[in-house]
């Protein structure tokens, strides 16, 4: 049982500037390719940093409104008009072999939206979305079902895959039935979570037919 990789979810085809590059034509490229940042690159094609709209919405936010309520600040330096200047930098940058779930939780430590994807050598070979990592959730029911019951159930030893029900409706799990020793019950839990897809996990096996039943993912 293994998650998805990066590699298997990315990007390939990366639109990128170089530090030169214009705000106009950053603009440009966000517009034609429908995409929400582009990552900047060195000469060897190493990501520098990462121009996103939000980078760019800065400039727009700084600009006087004659119909504003309030004049803008006072700018703080010399505007913002090359991708080098606008980036956000260092990049935060993940490699393909890594999984899905690595990638999902340095986004959520490093508040970042994307992660360019990069070689043994540092060089960018793709981009990773947090829209490319909640694809995993769009696998079919039948196929999380197979792995929880050919390879959860069947690797925890002393666990009877036979004797135990496992329903997956829209990626949420119920398990019914008996699993024996008790004692085995919170790991075939985490396991099944841990499956690519699974959404919840509800336990109605033996454990809890006398205590009421646990709620979606305990």
């Amino acid at each position: 049982m293994q998650h998805l990789a990066v590699k298997d979810v990315m990007t390939s085809e990366v639109v990128r500037v170089v530090p030169e590059t214009g705000f106009r034509e950053i603009v440009n490229l966000l517009t034609e390719f429908d995409i929400t940042a582009v990552p900047v690159v060195d000469a060897e094609d190493r990501p520098a940093g990462v121009v996103s709209e939000a980078d760019l919405i800065h400039t727009q936010a700084a600009q006087a409104d004659q119909r504003g309520p309030s004049p803008a600040p006072p700018p703080s330096g010399p505007p913002a008009v090359t991708a080098g200047q606008l980036m956000t930098s260092p990049a935060v940058c993940i490699t393909p072999d890594e999984s899905v779930v690595a990638a999902a939780r340095l986004m959520a430590t490093r508040h970042v939206k994307r992660l360019p994807v990069v070689d043994a050598d540092g060089r960018l070979i793709g981009m990773v979305s947090r829209g490319d990592l909640l694809r995993v959730f769009l696998r079919d029911d039948r196929s999380i079902r197979n792995e929880i019951v050919e390879e959860v159930l069947v690797d925890v030893r002393g666990v009877s895959p036979a004797a135990v029900g496992v329903e997956v409706e829209q990626g949420q799990v119920v398990l019914s039935g008996t699993i024996e020793p008790p004692e085995l019950v919170p790991l075939v839990l985490r396991l099944c979570r841990s499956v690519d897809g699974v959404v919840s996990v509800t336990d109605r096996t033996n454990r809890t037919a006398t205590g009421g039943e646990r709620a979606p993912g305990s």
